[in-house]
């Protein structure tokens, strides 16, 4: 297939993970600028006003918002399909992607890797411990919790791969740059479903791309990806000054 998408958004986003699995499963081609949201230039504000990854561009369209994208393939592209073909499934799969990037992406991403590794080593600033303390005991046991009753002892939540299980390992897997691992004894279901997602081909594949700019600067980032074989966009709207915005994708 010849279509090419453009985009935006780095590696380690568990947002722009979300998207990469979705082309990676469907087999379509992309190339991609890997800037993070802090980073990026005026022109990445005029495409993306809140400062968020991943956008998608396709010709004359472009997308915001990981859930949109994600929908936007799958009609575009419906095989294979990353959706339920049961309605009642198919809405239950929605809500579950909801859960991961809003309550479970609150506590994994915002409280513990922004706290561990955005505000430490992106803008200089100091941990917040406390908000990260109540991430670790309140915040992600609660979530934890709750997918505990709505992932299955094997295989996936609704017999075959969807954006659900996708978007739920997502978080996991940048969490665990922090070391942040489930306990198998205290959550044996999330914890096996999170080890059988991240085995399989797709998010191997990107594992590799991202465990090659883990420990890196921003400014060396770029061509580490190059290095590593990443589908580079030929132009970057990357800056090397950081500035807040609204990074939630």
């Amino acid at each position: 297939m010849s279509q090419r998408y453009s985009i935006i958004g780095n590696y380690i986003s568990p947002y722009v993970r979300k998207v990469l699995v979705c082309l990676e499963l469907k087999g379509l081609a992309y190339e991609i600028d890997p800037i993070t949201p802090f980073i990026g230039n005026d022109d990445f504000s005029r495409i993306s006003p809140l400062r968020r990854i991943p956008v998608l561009i396709d010709g004359e369209l472009v997308l915001n918002d990981s859930s949109v994208i994600c929908q936007y393939l799958e009609d575009r592209h419906p095989r294979p399909s990353l959706y339920p073909a049961d309605i009642g499934q198919r809405a239950k799969a929605r809500w579950l992607e909801e859960y991961a990037d809003t309550y479970l992406a609150d506590g994994l991403i915002w409280r513990l890797f922004y706290q561990l590794a955005i505000r430490k080593h992106v803008f200089k600033e100091p941990t917040d411990e406390a908000i990260v303390q109540r991430a670790r005991e309140v915040d992600v046991p609660a979530a934890l919790d709750y997918l505990e009753t709505q992932l299955p002892a094997e295989g996936f939540i609704f017999g075959e791969l969807s954006i659900a299980d996708i978007s739920i390992a997502c978080y996991f897997r940048t969490a665990s740059f922090v070391r942040h691992a489930v306990d198998a004894e205290r959550w044996p279901r999330t914890a096996a479903f999170v080890q059988r997602m991240l085995a399989l081909p797709p998010f191997q594949t990107l594992a590799r791309l991202e465990e090659s700019i883990l420990r890196l600067p921003l400014a060396q980032q770029r061509a580490a990806l190059a290095a590593a074989g990443a589908p580079l966009t030929r132009e970057t709207m990357g800056t090397l000054a950081p500035r807040h915005g609204f990074p939630r994708g």
